[in-house]
């Protein structure tokens, strides 16, 4: 079946199996490796992308569902050599170990971020439930939340590019 999906601001088609999964589409069809692909059952997270700037897993999202959709994955955070805030944060926090949840996790923390845009400051129980749904082998969880608090706290900021 033909597919047509908006990724980061552009529209893809694609000419695909009707039960090929979102991250499939994204790494095989267009080439995205950002999007991991972890546990195939749904139960880590790893995979996570923003579908009209809400995080899903893509594991279990079929592409033909996500035709309609903005789908945005951790290539479109960096706008023209500037990177996104939670870019920045998980680098100057050291929000990566492995780098394997890391896009996941990115993608979560601005979805966070828009939603509370505006809002009184991030707890770390609002970040640590946010991410909840994701797991990192690497790390406490301490350098995540730090690095998104970071992001939290430079939004509006301009930031070197």
């Amino acid at each position: 079946m033909n597919v047509t999906v908006s990724v980061n601001g552009h529209e893809h088609s694609r000419d695909v199996e009707p039960r090929m999964l979102l991250v499939h589409f994204l790494r095989d069809e267009l080439g995205l490796t950002g999007t991991h692909w972890g546990c195939d059952t749904s139960n880590c997270g790893i995979c996570a992308v923003l579908m009209d700037g809400a995080p899903v897993k893509s594991c279990t999202v079929l592409a033909a569902t996500a035709a309609g959709h903005e789908i945005g994955t951790v290539e479109g955070l960096e706008v023209d050599g500037v990177l996104d805030p939670v870019q920045q944060g998980f680098s100057e926090m050291h929000g990566l170990q492995c780098g394997f949840c890391t896009p996941g996790m990115m993608l979560t923390a601005r979805a966070l971020l828009d939603r509370r845009a505006g809002g009184p400051a991030l707890t770390d129980q609002e970040i640590r439930e946010a991410i909840s749904g994701q797991i990192c082998r690497c790390t406490g969880y301490a350098s995540i939340v730090r690095s998104i608090r970071w992001a939290a706290e430079h939004c509006n900021q301009e930031l070197p590019g």
